[in-house]
């Protein structure tokens, strides 16, 4: 028996079944048959993928919490018993930053952003409050194919009193090993929430809303373990270090033809002229060696250089930026 309007009342079960969803500890089946279908073809298939759903819901809400950094909000998802949380690069921002982290129950605890990926938008953050935590366990994107089922969770419009993380149910369109596309319905706030497949392993975090209904884009989960040690970290992965200052061809020495506005450059206080004599404690000779010892640094790395300004020695302290590879 097939039903013309499968996806409707696929919804109507699930709404009818996970309304009254409570956090389960016991761990998810493997998925039925019902759920490697294009769609349900019976009552059977709809009952099997509503018992599926509501068992990854079950596991999944209490490790999807919404992070507040600075004055903007966004979702992410425990992913190990410590607290380590995975989101969006554009949601944790720069290392190092004081966040507050809401539980699915509305409880709040301290936090602080770790490393990022900005070129193709990973992030990750801790919980520094003591404790141990609910948490998902990754899995490979990479496994994922085109109209698989998987479920997206998280904080649109940011946490809302008394409403635990928002459940949407889609499909899989395109995957490549820098984007998942998917038709779960996503709005702001939902940034940095997960992706799951239908065995309850987090697949994607949200990172982009696509014009159209089914084309927003998730980060593959397969980046984040490829990273894994350098977001843990707090490093900046995929970039290169960025000083914003140009030679002059002219000169022997390391002198600097221009300085780029906006650069770490300019805001430590490098003008056009300056000698370069001295980098993070070593001599330099000349601007290239300079390029050399830059690259060595990091990016978000605070170093001392001195420079020859006319007739003065300046110290001068910069921090290090970046720019994609």
């Amino acid at each position: 028996m097939r039903f013309r309007r499968p996806f409707a009342l696929l919804g109507l079960l699930l709404w009818a079944g996970l309304a009254a969803a409570e956090p389960a500890t016991k761990s998810i089946p493997e998925p039925p048959a019902a759920v490697t279908k294009a769609q349900p073809e019976s009552i059977a298939d709809l009952k099997a993928f509503q018992k599926q759903t509501r068992a990854v819901i079950d596991k999944v809400i209490p490790a999807t919490v919404c992070l507040r950094v600075g004055a903007a909000s966004g979702s992410g998802v425990i992913v190990s018993r410590d607290g380590l949380i995975m989101t969006a690069g554009h949601v944790s921002g720069e290392p190092g930053r004081k966040i507050k982290i809401v539980l699915h129950d509305g409880k709040t605890v301290d936090g602080e952003t770790l490393g990022f990926g900005p070129a193709i938008d990973s992030g990750m953050a801790r919980i520094t409050t003591p404790g141990e935590w609910p948490y998902c366990e990754v899995g490979a994107a990479k496994d994922l194919k085109s109209g698989q089922w998987v479920i997206a969770t998280g904080h649109p419009g940011g946490y809302k009193k008394g409403r635990s993380p928002v459940v949407r149910v889609g499909r899989v369109g395109l995957r490549d090993d820098r984007a998942v596309q998917s038709d779960c319905t996503l709005v702001g706030g939902d940034s940095g929430g997960p992706l799951f497949d239908m065995s309850g392993k987090v697949v994607g975090i949200h990172s982009r809303i696509g014009q159209a209904i089914a084309a927003n884009i998730h980060v593959p989960s397969d980046t984040y373990r490829d990273t894994w040690d350098q977001l843990v970290k707090s490093e900046i992965v995929g970039v290169s270090p960025y000083f914003g200052v140009t030679k002059d061809e002219d000169a022997k020495e390391c002198k600097l033809a221009a300085v780029t506005p906006g650069s770490p450059a300019a805001e430590a206080g490098f003008k056009a002229g300056d000698v370069i004599t001295r980098f993070d404690g070593k001599d330099v000779a000349n601007y290239d060696e300079m390029v050399k010892m830059l690259q060595a640094q990091k990016p978000l790395a605070r170093v001392t250089i001195e420079v020859l300004r006319k007739d003065e020695v300046k110290e001068l302290k910069v921090k290090i930026g970046w720019r994609r590879s």
